[in-house]
């Protein structure tokens, strides 16, 4: 009988072992957390945005006629003077092609135009053949005259003869050199493209340089045909710099006109310090990377650290913009990871006696790190960092 019993010991021992394992598995075991004490300190709200820089004031030189521009003889951040500086050379074009009927019917209007000058040459030597004999009968008729063999009249006769004549001999000087010119007319117009063609020492149109500054884009890097209003390219003064930001409307509309601001990710050392300058009256419609199509406001900004800080930062660099559009000192908050929705408000857990209570929040101002507490919690209290779902009002926590 004893035996029997003491057989008996190893099972009711194991059976017992199981029950306690079974008991320990379903007993509600800490939930492991992250927690950050509330503090009370400084709190900034800023909006944020891909900017650009660009020169202040940007001349754009446009070809002022038709025609063909020289090679640019400078190159992209070459310093140019105002008024002095030769930033674009225009000549004449080419003239254009003439097909077989065009080029028959310039060669005859250019014998026509030579034949016409061998007319007016010759009816030139006939006038000053007259003026010569009507010269003669003057000289003749004051001979006779001093003789008295002849009148006042035929002398008067004689002299109206004389000027006659001269006038005919100016008309058809005048007509011959009309007659000339019509034939170099003629004689242009059958120039074909390529043909060697004497240009007079005032062929072309030099474009000088509206500012000083220094060359920031060529729009027309090689000799070609240009058209009126053209663009040739672009000047500014790269030591007188501003920022640029798009912002989305809603952003922009807390925006307020000498805001700071930090111009950050440029490419030097720090964040360099700005200030609104310039917000436009209007948006325009932008698509967003992912095709999406936003209402953006173009903002303007002075940057207030002195130009050798910035010197390499030059015309439509990228960097970003942080505007500051809310400040305050003293306040109390949280980080936004301690943060959920729990129906229509905001919610937090604090952690007492290794419990975590849910505590409804009010939430003022929010940036990307933390947010305003108005109330709900108290500077030093503990928080839970990223609750999970396993936590719920009065679950027992272990602080990691």
């Amino acid at each position: 009988m004893m035996m029997s019993w003491v057989r008996k010991i190893p099972l009711a021992a194991i059976v017992l072992a199981l029950i306690a394992a079974g008991i320990w598995a379903l007993w509600p075991q800490p939930v492991p957390v992250d927690v950050v004490a509330v503090t009370r300190g400084s709190m900034e709200v800023t909006v944020e945005d891909e900017g650009v820089s660009r020169v202040r004031d940007v001349y754009t030189v446009s070809s002022p006629l038709l025609g063909k521009l020289q090679r640019p003889r400078l190159r992209v951040g070459d310093p140019v003077v105002q008024g002095r500086t030769i930033v674009a050379t225009i000549e004449p074009v080419d003239p254009s092609f003439l097909d077989l009927r065009s080029l028959q019917v310039q060669e005859a209007a250019a014998a026509a135009a030579r034949a016409a000058v061998e007319l007016a040459e010759a009816q030139t030597r006939q006038a000053r053949a007259q003026a010569d004999f009507a010269r003669s009968e003057l000289q003749r008729a004051r001979t006779l005259l001093a003789r008295q063999a002849a009148t006042e009249r035929s002398l008067d006769q004689a002299q109206l003869n004389l000027a006659t004549a001269e006038a005919t001999v100016a008309s058809a000087l005048a007509n011959l050199d009309l007659r000339r010119h019509e034939y170099e007319q003629a004689e242009a117009q059958r120039i074909q493209p390529g043909e060697s063609v004497p240009r007079r020492a005032q062929c072309c149109v030099e474009v000088r340089a509206p500012a000083s500054g220094r060359l920031l884009r060529l729009a027309v890097e090689s000799a070609q045909v240009v058209q009126q209003g053209q663009t040739l390219l672009e000047i500014g003064d790269t030591d007188d710099i501003e920022i640029v930001v798009d912002l989305v409307s809603r952003d922009a509309v807390r925006v307020v006109h000498a805001a700071e601001a930090r111009i950050e990710n440029w490419g030097g050392d720090g964040a360099l310090r700005a200030r609104v300058a310039r917000i436009d009256p209007s948006g325009f419609t932008k698509v967003s990377a992912l095709g999406i199509e936003e209402q953006r406001v173009r903002v303007v900004l002075d940057i207030e650290e002195p130009r050798e800080r910035h010197r390499r930062l030059g015309h439509g660099f990228r960097v970003i913009v942080r505007i500051a559009v809310w400040r305050a000192e003293d306040v109390v908050s949280i980080p936004l990871g301690a943060l959920f929705r729990q129906g229509e408000s905001w919610a937090t857990y604090i952690v007492e006696k290794d419990r975590a209570v849910l505590r409804p929040l009010r939430i003022g101002e929010r940036n990307l790190r933390e947010a305003q507490v108005i109330s709900g919690v108290n500077p030093g209290e503990r928080i839970v960092l990223h609750p999970s779902d396993r936590l719920t009002d009065g679950t027992k926590v272990r602080v990691r």
